[in-house]
């Protein structure tokens, strides 16, 4: 049985993942950071509030004893943050913070959604601030880090985001007809998530590398394949 830490549970992945850790058998606790509530009050499930995003890694820490999984989901837009500073200050700064504060607690197994394409040199600065945190989290040493590279994320978000809704609709209506017309580009959240959860699982029974990397044919394979509960 698997305890377990989310961040970023309010978000199209993160919330996919609270809901498939909360209907999995072998989680027993799930502790949730976020600025509001969740709408669910599962006896599973323990949320940790605080509209002062800089506590989450106190509250983190704070935890006895520690998740053996902690999934971090967390993530914004330029646009929502104000400015790309403003979006690093969460999709890096904060993130970073909170793996740190895992790895100084005890957690076990860090996993990350991080985006496909993401790398350290890449001349974009999404990208780039992905594969930086990339770099950083590995650095920390968890016992097992896993990294999952989605490409699109098909699902229904509570933002507006009008540049990726037409592509979204395409990848979802591509879905309808055949999933293959879409798994090699687009991912949809749900599957992602089964996918983050199968990973920690089985990196929780020693398999899969120390560093691993899941990129979208193993996403789909994983979380939608070879899903079982």
């Amino acid at each position: 049985m698997t305890s377990t830490a989310i961040v970023g549970s309010t978000g199209l992945v993160g919330s996919s993942i609270l809901s498939t850790l909360l209907t999995h058998p072998s989680i027993t606790t799930i502790s949730s950071l976020s600025r509001r509530a969740p709408s669910t009050t599962d006896p599973k499930l323990t949320p940790l509030i605080d509209a002062d995003s800089s506590q989450w890694p106190s509250k983190l820490s704070s935890l006895t004893p520690p998740p053996s999984i902690f999934f971090s989901a967390l993530g914004t837009t330029r646009a929502a943050a104000g400015s790309l500073a403003g979006q690093r200050a969460i999709d890096y700064d904060l993130n970073l913070s909170l793996a740190q504060a895992a790895k100084a607690a005890g957690v076990k197994t860090y996993v990350l959604i991080s985006t496909s394409g993401a790398s350290p040199t890449s001349p974009l600065a999404y990208p780039k601030m992905k594969g930086e945190l990339e770099e950083a989290v590995k650095a920390l040493n968890f016992e097992k880090t896993i990294i999952l590279r989605p490409g699109l994320i098909v699902g229904a978000r509570e933002e507006s985001r009008p540049a990726e809704w037409v592509v979204r609709k395409i990848a979802g209506a591509m879905g309808t007809v055949a999933n293959g017309l879409k798994d090699f580009w687009a991912q949809d959240a749900g599957v992602i998530a089964k996918a983050a959860v199968s990973a920690g699982l089985k990196a929780e029974k020693g398999e899969g590398e120390k560093v691993w990397t899941v990129g979208q044919a193993e996403i789909v394979r994983l979380g939608r394949t070879e899903w079982k509960v």
